[in-house]
């Protein structure tokens, strides 16, 4: 039986804000910029209170939350946190798998302290963190990783939910069904519709029922409704993609996007060129002033072998998009995918 926790520090960014200014402490605090076009990256739980969260537009949390302190973010800061949390965590396991800067899955199935239970370790972890940064963080502990990231959600903040084998059906049967991984608005319409709410209704259906209806994402429904999750804590998980977008101040034409594209393709080639990734997929993301979204993308024959090649197939991607003529956009990005070389550990890029 595999031992497994999610660890997941709490409003991390407004967290190590509110550690290094105390004038902010119990202040509704928002990482972002306030401008017309900016969005929120983190709210701290007295901002939550509000209903501000991340990826919400600011002009939307200035209105719930006219007296939240916005502070713009300092990734470097928050990555040099995020690599002192990382620290802790190999002291106990190699198998951690990073998901994002605040956030890892560790398998302490073999812990290298000599702590006899997951649930130890997990305390343990949470009381280093709290010790070493002046954080806190929350944690699930779990057969596999489906239930521990759950579970590191149930008491959150500075909470430990555990979930032990024996008691993983029951805990499943009354969960709401957008809980599982996937589910999203969509999807969760259409188990509406086959009268499906929780979990456990979910599973009175068959893996045949379920492929039938959803294709080879059917069998993994099936599994997960009964707590059946074997992907592994995988420490070198390889980036599939790097991208590079900008949410402009004002809309701007097509042509300057073109101008916008060129200039982001040669930044990204430099980038990618310093880690000897080759990658052949190219991709381009537009989205208009009316919230329009769409992406397009071409793998050629042969992958592009310079910045200006990349600017080249990225800027040829404008013509396939069919936006009515005179569309302005708020919203450009340029990213190349599928590669065929080996990525470095490195942390995003363009976070």
């Amino acid at each position: 039986m595999r031992k497994i926790l999610h660890i997941d520090m709490d409003a991390f960014y407004a967290s190590v804000e509110q550690r290094d200014a105390p004038e902010l402490r119990g202040r509704p605090v928002i990482v972002g910029w306030p401008g017309a076009r900016s969005v929120v990256c983190a709210a701290s739980y007295e901002a939550r209170k509000f209903g501000v969260h991340s990826a919400m537009p600011s002009t939307r949390a200035r209105r719930l939350c006219p007296d939240g302190v916005f502070i713009a973010p300092n990734f470097e800061k928050y990555g040099a946190v995020s690599k002192q949390i990382r620290a802790i965590f190999l002291r106990h396991t190699p198998l951690v798998e990073p998901l994002s800067l605040d956030e890892a899955y560790l398998d302490v199935t073999s812990e290298l302290t000599g702590i006899p239970t997951a649930t130890e370790t997990a305390e343990t972890i949470r009381r280093e963190i709290r010790a070493e940064t002046q954080l806190t963080a929350s944690a699930g502990v779990a057969p596999n990783k489906f239930l521990a990231k759950i579970a590191s959600d149930w008491k959150k903040p500075d909470g430990l939910f555990v979930i032990r084998p024996h008691q993983v059906e029951a805990f499943l049967e009354p969960l709401p069904i957008r809980k599982i991984p996937g589910v999203g608005k969509a999807t969760e319409n259409v188990m509406t519709g086959l009268g499906v709410a929780t979990v456990g209704d979910l599973r009175r259906f068959s893996a045949e029922q379920l492929v039938e209806r959803f294709g080879k994402w059917g069998t993994r429904l099936w599994e997960l409704a009964r707590g059946i999750d074997e992907s592994p804590v995988e420490p070198s998980r390889k980036r599939k993609s790097w991208s590079s977008e900008n949410t402009f101040a004002n809309d701007i034409t097509l042509d300057e996007v073109a101008d916008y594209i060129r200039r982001e393709a040669h930044s990204l080639w430099e980038a990618l060129a310093a880690r000897k990734l080759v990658g052949r997929t190219v991709t381009v993301k537009l989205r208009t002033g009316q919230f329009e979204t769409a992406t397009r993308r071409h793998t050629p024959d042969l992958p592009p072998a310079s910045g200006d090649d990349l600017a080249r197939i990225g800027v040829d991607l404008l013509a396939r998009f069919s936006f009515p003529p005179g569309r302005r956009f708020r919203l450009a990005g340029i990213g190349l995918s599928n590669f065929s070389g080996d990525e470095d550990d490195q942390p995003a890029l363009f976070a």
